[in-house]
């Protein structure tokens, strides 16, 4: 795998064949005490927002919501029917909303977590709005341009024209590309404050994207696991690691 890491998305070589082992974090996750709550400190109670990844939805995250309320968050779906929208459009126009209804509702400040793409939303989201989040954990996101594997590049593309064919002049020309000038895109730019505790979770078998992208470089912030990109949403020590960085940061 080649470690050159580029402003822009870019094509790497990576077999996918791995992903097709998402089931075992699946499997895996089932068979450990930490499904159970067993080792992972009593939630407060606090909301906690979940981010699907890319051509995913809610549905996507059922096992996680179920978890987050089981060991004691109230956790809320994204309300993405499919992320394949413009994200400038989905915080406008829904998250920054559901932000304020989750905050409002626990009378606390609200942790996100976002797989893939989803973690790179919750990142804007964070951006835009810090004085409401407690933390922020991201599951194999990309923190910078990343080089992704070519059928994730191609169906980007078929995602963009579909979004500039829909909103025609309500977006930019250059919506989801790196070049957007839109907030989502700023906040991006601006990065998360120091103020907001971070986790970003990845894997060295990432078969999407360059699992090096996902890092910040701070070990304190930056933590590995063993699996699938796919199946960061059911691994076990993505489980332990969120139950112990939520307890940390609420």
């Amino acid at each position: 795998m080649t470690t050159e890491l580029k402003d822009k998305p870019g094509e790497i070589q990576l077999s996918k064949w791995h992903e097709t082992l998402m089931g075992m974090d699946l499997l895996m996750l089932h068979g450990s005490p930490v499904y159970w709550g067993a080792g992972v400190p009593p939630g407060d109670k606090s909301a906690v927002i979940i981010l699907p990844g890319f051509l995913h939805s809610d549905v996507y995250l059922m096992v996680l919501y179920a978890w987050l309320s089981r060991v004691g968050y109230r956790p809320y779906y994204s309300g993405i029917d499919l992320n394949a929208e413009c994200p400038d459009l989905i915080i406008r126009f829904h998250l920054i909303e559901l932000l304020q209804r989750a905050r409002a509702e626990t009378g606390k400040k609200v942790h996100l977590i976002g797989h893939s793409l989803g973690g790179v939303i919750a990142r804007s989201l964070a951006a835009q709005k810090p004085s409401s989040i407690a933390s922020l954990i991201t599951l194999g996101s990309p923190l910078h341009g990343a080089l992704l594997h070519r059928s994730i590049l191609r169906d980007a593309e078929a995602v963009r024209r579909y979004i500039r064919h829909k909103h025609g002049v309500k977006v930019p020309p250059e919506c989801y590309t790196q070049e957007c000038k839109c907030k989502f895109m700023r906040a991006q730019r601006r990065g998360v404050p120091a103020s907001i505790p971070q986790t970003s979770i990845y894997t060295c078998n990432d078969g999407v994207l360059d699992w090096q992208a996902c890092r910040t470089g701070d070990p304190e912030i930056d933590v590995e696991v063993r699996g699938t990109h796919a199946g960061l949403a059911f691994n076990p020590d993505v489980y332990r690691t969120i139950g112990n960085r939520l307890a940390q940061h609420s």
